[in-house]
């Protein structure tokens, strides 16, 4: 049951941050899908499917936050390359700025609580 809950925490927690953490990636180096999938996963996320990362990156597009580019692939279709926008790159500037004050938060309340036992 543990285990169940630890994952579905990560999972919200996950779904709350993944977005910016694309921008974020996207704007060291633009990117295509299974490269920031990847990213994702060498980052430390663990598994993250194909089928949450695609549709934010169309989200994101259609947004404005991201361009796409279809390149040659040295072996098979083309490939899709995602880069930051102007847009996303002043929306990524607020969101980390909101996540770091969000995260400060977070860490004042839980340095707050005494997990010491009462007597």
């Amino acid at each position: 049951m543990i285990e169940t809950d630890d994952a579905e925490r990560h999972t919200q927690l996950l779904r709350g941050a993944l977005d910016m953490c694309l921008l974020a990636l996207l704007a060291g180096a633009p990117a295509h899908g299974y490269e920031l999938v990847r990213r994702v996963e060498a980052a430390g996320f663990g598994a993250v499917s194909y089928g949450t990362v695609y549709p934010l990156l169309t989200r994101m597009r259609r947004l404005g936050l991201v361009a796409d580019e279809q390149q040659a692939s040295p072996a098979g279709p083309p490939r899709k390359v995602y880069a930051l926008t102007e847009a996303g790159q002043v929306r990524l500037d607020a969101w980390q700025k909101q996540w770091t004050r969000f995260a400060d938060t977070v860490a004042a309340v839980l340095a707050a609580s005494d997990p010491s036992p009462r007597s």
